[in-house]
Order: C-alpha cells, then sequence, then structure tokens
C-alpha cells in the first residue's frame, strides 16, 4: 500500500509540473484502477438561506478504499459573484486524474459531466448573481418559495441531449467533451480553493465506509446533506487545499461582481429545517422535454449571463446547461 502510495505520488508530481498553475485548481491521480461509478439518484435538500450555493455530490478515491461518495451540500458563497465550478475525472495516459473544483467568477469546465441540478455538463441554470444578491431558478432548484420570494425567479430549460449518468470525461465510455473558447480562457482566471466546510464534508465521507462503493455497490446511503456544510473547529486535520491561484477579494461595494468578487458579509441565519409543503421532487438525473415557459425572466441592471450551449436535464437532479459564466 505504501509502495502504491508512493508511485502514485511520484506520479502526480510528474503530471502536476507539466500542467499551466491556472489550468486546474488541483489535480488527483489513481493508478491501476477501474473507472469511478455512475452518479447515483438522489434528490436535492431545499436551500437552507439566500446566499447559498449548491455544490453537486461527486466520487473521491481513498487509497485503502476506493471510490466513495462525497454527499452534495448547500455552500454559503465565499463572497458576492462566487460560483462553484465542480471537479471531475479524466482519462488519460497515466489513467483516472481528478480535477478539484474551486470558486470563481465564472463556471469554468467541468469535464461534461452531468452532476444534476443546474450543472448539466456546461456552465449552472440554477440561478444568477445580481449586484450582490444570488437569485435561485425555481424551476431548477429547491427552494421555499415563501422564504425566497424576493430572490427567485422560474425558467424552464429544454434538454436536447440525453441525460447522462456517467462520472469521468474522456476513456472507455467516458463523455466526449472538450472546453469551449470561453472556458479555455476562464482557466487563467483567479479562484479561490474550496472551503474548509467543503473539504470536511469529504473528510467525513471518506471515515465513513458505507460511503464506498465497494461496500455500497454505487448506492450511497447518505447522497447529500440535509443540512448546510460548515465548518467544525474541533473536527481534525482539515485544511483547505494548497491553490496558488486562491483569490481573496478586498472590500470595495464599488466593485462589479462580474469582472472582481465584491466582499461578501452575509447576515448570520441560524438554520432551523423545515418541512417542505412543495411536492416537487429535485431527484437527479432525469430527462426533461418541455418548452420554455412564457413568463418573464426578473430584470437586471446588467447583461444575463450567456446561456451554455449542449445544457441538458431536467429539474429531477437537473440535469440542463449553464448559466454561470
Amino acid at each position: 500500500m505504501r509502495i502504491a502510495t508512493a508511485i502514485r505520488s511520484l506520479v502526480l508530481a510528474a503530471v502536476v509540473s507539466a500542467i499551466p498553475a491556472a489550468s486546474f485548481a488541483g489535480v488527483f491521480v489513481s493508478i491501476g484502477i477501474g473507472a469511478p461509478p455512475v452518479l447515483p439518484v438522489y434528490a436535492q435538500p431545499i436551500c437552507p438561506a439566500p446566499g447559498y450555493i449548491w455544490t453537486p455530490g461527486y466520487w473521491s478515491y481513498a487509497d485503502d478504499g476506493g471510490y466513495y461518495w462525497v454527499p452534495g451540500a448547500w455552500v454559503l458563497a465565499p463572497y458576492a459573484g462566487a460560483l462553484w465550478t465542480p471537479g471531475y475525472w479524466a482519462y488519460g495516459p497515466r489513467g483516472y486524474a481528478w480535477n478539484a473544483g474551486y470558486w470563481g467568477l465564472h463556471i469554468g469546465f467541468y469535464g461534461g459531466v452531468n452532476y444534476g441540478f443546474g450543472y448539466f455538463g456546461r456552465g449552472f441554470e440554477g440561478g444568477y448573481w445580481d449586484r450582490g444578491v444570488f437569485r435561485y431558478n425555481t424551476a431548477i432548484v429547491h427552494v421555499d418559495n415563501a422564504r425566497f420570494h424576493n430572490v427567485v425567479y422560474n425558467r424552464t430549460v429544454v434538454v436536447d441531449h440525453n441525460a447522462s449518468r456517467v462520472s469521468f470525461n474522456g476513456g472507455h465510455g467516458g463523455i466526449d467533451a472538450r472546453p469551449t473558447a470561453d472556458e479555455q480562457r476562464w482557466a487563467h482566471d483567479q479562484r479561490t480553493a474550496p472551503l474548509a466546510a467543503q473539504h470536511q464534508n469529504e473528510m467525513r465521507a471518506s471515515q465513513n465506509r458505507a460511503q464506498f462503493a465497494n461496500v455500497n455497490h454505487g448506492r450511497p446511503d447518505n447522497l447529500a446533506r440535509t443540512e448546510p456544510a460548515s465548518f467544525n473547529r474541533n473536527m481534525a486535520n482539515t485544511r483547505p487545499a494548497v491553490n496558488n491561484n486562491a483569490y481573496h477579494p478586498q472590500a470595495n461595494p464599488q466593485m462589479n461582481q462580474h469582472t472582481q468578487p465584491q466582499a461578501y458579509h452575509p447576515q448570520a441565519q441560524p438554520y432551523h429545517p423545515q418541512a417542505s409543503t412543495q411536492t416537487n421532487q429535485h431527484t437527479q438525473p432525469q430527462q426533461m422535454h418541455q418548452e420554455p415557459q412564457p413568463q418573464a425572466r426578473p430584470q437586471e441592471s446588467h447583461p444575463q449571463p450567456a446561456h451554455s450551449s449542449g445544457g441538458g436535464g431536467g429539474h429531477e437532479g437537473g440535469h440542463e446547461g449553464g448559466h454561470g459564466r
């Protein structure tokens, strides 16, 4: 086991040295293992409060147990304008490589993987930032309309491809997707590494044997956190990932969140889980074949984020295209 870990570390060093610093927030290479399991179907918990961004679940990997499922979670945005680009597995000459997710001003390339709930292969259709306030698309994400009435809109997204549950890019059976010109350009943007609460979410999953695919056969019980991800100072050995491109926004109320992040100071809101009166299931991933609704989109004081080409999915686990740029 130690020899395998040492070899993997050497290969990782070689791979990272060959990749431009701005290309990825983090890379992990797995050698001699099979492809990651397919993405499981699950329901999205209700958003706890305005300002939270959905971070979809994913398969991570441990030397001593293989692939394990990290539950999806609502995470408080680190600053106004912050958008989450999910990580993804990609197949290459040395095996399957994990490209870690990150926060930034645009949704970057995430392998074409259809994580659902707005992350349908490109961009994000679950909402957008408007003058420092995040507005949620109720056709995609699970929010309480009564509590979020002033920060929601409803825009149906038409699915134009089959909803896939494949969790990796490239290789045999993998997703055939490449970055667009915009995604290539955004790869050089400044970015922020996953937050400590996100690292703890992954750590908890790695310590639960029931989350491992070799135990649950690709059907973990804990698919999504019912409570928002939060940092626990009493949990040892939790450090943010090393990120040479980390961006630390400065307080400046004049900043435009589509060019530079604004300092974000959300009001403290205690989390009180409550039963939703809505019966719609935001489960993942199903295909959606609806025509766009003739509802007007809320007016904004800035141009709308560009829609991604090749979105796809419905609001059941929501597999569609992207709103974040």
